[in-house]
């Protein structure tokens, strides 16, 4: 028979599924059906399969040589959590709405990371549905959703799942994912998936009774052992994974993946699984375009390049050089990886004109080179952020960056995420200056379990000096506890209270997507110079004299009688008018001000202004004769 994927519970007419599983550590495998059992054939190379009269909603497992029985490994939900029965799942009785929806690119996306189960105070898919045009109002227009492959517990992060195929019942059930992406789609926003293909979390793991072979020994990482892409018997280990990137696109609509870890991916396969997945996504996409970018500690250049140059194809990668800088510029915050930062001009240049800063040079915090050459890429395939989920978290409180430092400040490196030629990311409520923390959250496993996790979480926060102390240690929050993860919910009402915060972000994406140069992101080339210590600009080239110029000052209050820097001087017979500022009372600024004039520049103290050419309406002034 024709089946659509290789692996799990298929409907094959009203009353008939299809089950298939690879479990070469069976003799005999049987669905576990209600109190019936039907045996599966053996195709001989450890995969079993067979048609069981049963249909959608049937609870199921899989008994292995007439034993005990386990969850479906490509189970398509859990309705009962990771311990307890697979569901069987009709994904045609949806009807989807977006047949017409238009594919995503990278290139011109701001991109919007949430957790749904703090994005609400329910957190669930239905009520984030009810957000969805608040968010299209503010001018976000891809969403990348935090994982959601089912965990035990009730609440988490998503990074510990287990059930890769199954939308984790805590948010609702697989329609409910189907509605909130049709109304996305609808809404004209794209919705990508962080997916973890690194590790399998430690709590309601069943693959091990199937095979010895999905987990490698040899290999660990930060989070337990390394899943087997290039050694023995690691072809269906392959074919899940790859299956499953194609499901989620298929069967759900996603419009891309953000790759979790990636330098926890061990494969020295002639085909890197990443590039081996992204590349079955994109042709289950088919005609539409889908976008896919890696998280990378190791800063490989090689995921963005083409298969053709020896990459994995691709569209981008998180910049953590960006963000490290960022905010040491806001916070003078220089210990454990932010160490190697200073958050001078310098940096953000190079950020706007290279991508990484790190591209293989000396790295004192891991006494080793970091990073690869990647001076010709482009800008958009950067992902810069301010916040994200791990970020905020990495502190000892989990405070929003707008929190740890003044206010004019956070407005400048604001307009620069959000007007830089890179792509910019916000974390759920950033763009209307959320207070609520983002701690690390978990409640997996069993007593002994939590604590492991407890202590290995405390442990790792130790490694910045201002959250090692034993009174601070004392106080931090403990991951299993529910205080923990409530703390964690956006408060909705903040979004009027912060009216000015709100403002500044909308006013700036619609900045950056209406302004016929700040659109085109770095297409037309971006140059950019130290202007003071702590004041620089960047310049946005055209070819019709519509050139922008973007300066940031993030220190106090300059006066420019003298400005030797040519990036700084207008197209002939043009003159520089202000577009855009911080300083608006609008953003809770202390007011504009004329500060570009024939005789000086004035540079107020921690502001971002843009600036655009206006055809000059008299003379230049003349020097004086000395």
């Amino acid at each position: 028979m024709q089946r659509r994927y290789p692996i799990g519970a298929e409907i094959i007419s009203e009353n008939e599924t299809h089950f298939r599983v690879w479990a070469p550590k069976a003799d005999k495998l049987a669905v576990a059906l209600e109190k019936r059992t039907h045996p599966l054939m053996s195709e001989g190379d450890g995969y079993f399969s067979g048609t069981v009269n049963c249909g959608a909603g049937a609870r199921y497992k899989f008994q292995i040589n007439d034993g005990d029985a386990f969850p479906d490994p490509a189970s398509r939900f859990q309705p009962e959590g990771p311990h307890e029965a697979s569901c069987v799942v009709d994904p045609f009785s949806f009807k989807w709405t977006d047949a017409n929806r238009p594919g995503v690119k990278l290139a011109g996306q701001i991109i919007y990371e949430m957790h749904i189960g703090t994005f609400t105070p329910a957190g669930t898919w239905q009520m984030a549905i009810d957000k969805l045009p608040d968010l299209k109002r503010s001018g976000i227009t891809l969403l990348e959703l935090m994982p959601i492959a089912d965990f035990p517990g009730r609440f988490g992060w998503g990074y510990d799942g287990v059930n890769l195929f199954a939308p984790t019942r805590l948010y609702g059930t697989p329609k409910d994912l189907r509605a909130f992406i049709d109304r996305a789609h609808a809404l004209g926003l794209g919705v990508i998936l962080d997916v973890v293909y690194n590790h399998f979390g430690p709590d309601g793991n069943y693959l091990g009774a199937f095979s010895n072979d999905y987990l490698r020994r040899d290999k660990e990482n930060d989070w337990g052992d390394a899943i087997n892409f290039d050694r023995e018997n690691c072809g269906p280990v392959r074919e899940f994974f790859i299956t499953n990137g194609r499901y989620w696109i298929e069967e759900f609509h996603f419009d891309g993946f953000r790759f979790d870890a990636t330098q926890c991916i061990f494969d020295r396969s002639e085909e890197y699984i990443v590039g081996a997945i992204g590349r079955a996504a994109r042709a289950a996409a088919g005609e539409r375009s889908i976008v896919l970018f890696a998280e990378n500690e190791r800063q490989e250049a090689k995921l963005i390049r083409t298969r053709e140059e020896g990459g994995d194809d691709l569209d981008g990668v998180w910049n953590d050089d960006w963000h490290h800088a960022a905010i040491v510029a806001l916070t003078g915050r220089k210990e454990a990886y932010y160490s190697d930062y200073t958050g001078c001009p310098q940096e953000f240049i190079a950020a706007a004109k290279y991508g990484y800063l790190y591209q293989g040079q000396p790295y004192s915090w891991q006494e080793a080179p970091r990073g690869y050459p990647s001076l010709d890429l482009k800008a958009d395939a950067f992902v810069s952020f301010l916040e994200n989920h791990d970020q905020v978290s990495n502190s000892a409180t989990g405070d929003r960056v707008r929190l740890q430092t003044s206010p004019g400040r956070y407005r400048a490196m604001t307009a620069l995420l959000l007007l830089g030629p890179w792509t910019p990311l916000l974390f759920q409520g950033e763009e209307f200056g959320a207070s609520t923390p983002f701690l690390y959250f978990s409640e997996v496993g069993d007593e002994k379990l939590r604590e492991a996790v407890k202590k290995g979480r405390f442990e790792f926060l130790a490694q910045f000096p201002s959250a090692a102390s034993e009174d601070v240690q004392a106080g931090l929050a403990v991951p299993c506890e529910m205080e923990t993860f409530s703390r964690c919910k956006l408060d909705w009402s903040e979004r009027e209270k912060n009216q000015a915060l709100s403002d500044l972000h909308r006013d700036l994406i619609k900045l950056r997507r209406d302004d016929s140069r700040l659109c085109h992101q770095s297409e037309g080339g971006i140059d950019g110079a130290v202007i003071r210590s702590e004041s620089f600009v960047l310049r946005y080239f055209s070819k019709e004299n519509d050139d922008r110029l973007l300066v940031i000052n993030l220190g106090s209050r300059e006066e420019l009688t003298s400005v030797p820097e040519p990036l700084l001087a207008p197209p002939s017979d043009y003159q520089w008018e202000i577009l855009w500022t911080s300083e608006s009372r609008r953003y809770g600024g202390p007011g504009s001000v004329d500060i570009a004039i024939d005789e000086k520049w004035v540079l107020p103290a921690e502001s971002a202004l843009v600036f655009r050419p206006q055809r000059r309406t008299h003379p230049r002034k003349q020097p004086k004769r000395r």
